[in-house]
């Protein structure tokens, strides 16, 4: 008996589900898109990984349902599988956040901070509050030209007990602000605190918002620029970065 009489017009056995490829990459890309609030890296299509931190930075409380968040403990596993990826050589961070929880902003920027591959943050529309520390945290930063980053002391939300050690601990958790902004920017510790604690500006309420070029005058942000120039740096730090180190060179 030939393949045809045993299977029908032909010798194929037709598939009963053929989207079922399709079907799961969006169902993939959906769920990726709801729980991290990107989609998934194109496979084999680019060796940058784009990080964007959006809306509210959310820590160990859950914010309300209504507010857009950026959850750290989603940011966290994705730059330590971006660190471990070898088909990853940079890093581009795209911010546009409010602040947040400080120890989640620290604990992002540090872990920015402490990468061993090339990145590059840009600050559209705003980086404000504890949205400082991940801007500064890049090996080069950009500012939009119409973009703001507010400084203002921490606050603290919930119980406060009127003692000494309250704010004794609220000046520990400002010094580790500041130290790891004047640390990873330009901008000395005086003039930082200067527009953190300025008065008059911000209506009800103390601290400075700069706006794109007055961010680099400070010394927070490298230059003034958007997404053409921020690809353009990471990838000359990139091609720096593989190009082959020349022979007898020794430390001094």
């Amino acid at each position: 008996m030939s393949d045809k009489d045993k299977n029908g017009a032909s010798g194929e056995v037709p598939n009963p589900n053929p989207n079922t490829g399709d079907e799961g990459r969006k169902a993939a890309t959906t769920e990726s898109i709801i729980q991290l609030g990107n989609t998934p890296l194109p496979p084999g299509e680019s060796n940058i990984f784009c990080l964007t931190i959006i809306g509210q930075v959310e820590g160990h409380l859950m914010l309300p349902p209504q507010n857009k968040t950026t959850k750290y403990e989603h940011v966290i596993p994705q730059l330590v599988a971006a660190e471990q990826n070898s088909k990853i050589e940079g890093l581009l961070i795209m911010l546009n956040t409010v602040g947040g929880d400080v120890e989640a902003g620290l604990a992002i920027a540090e872990m920015i901070a402490s990468l061993s591959k090339p990145t590059v943050t840009v600050v559209l529309g705003g980086g404000h509050s504890i949205g400082v520390p991940i801007a500064v945290s890049a090996n080069y930063t950009f500012i939009a030209e119409t973009a703001t980053m507010t400084i203002h002391p921490i606050r603290m939300n919930g119980l406060v007990i009127g003692v000494p050690q309250t704010f004794e601990y609220l000046e520990k958790m400002q010094e580790r602000v500041t130290r790891f902004v004047t640390r990873h920017s330009s901008v000395t510790e005086e003039t930082f605190k200067q527009l953190m604690f300025k008065t008059g500006e911000l209506t009800r309420d103390i601290g400075t918002t700069v706006i794109g070029a007055d961010a680099v005058k400070h010394g927070l942000i490298h230059a003034v620029g958007g997404l053409g120039d921020a690809l353009r740096e990471l990838n000359r730090r990139i091609a720096e970065r593989k190009a082959p180190k020349p022979e007898g060179a020794t430390a001094g």
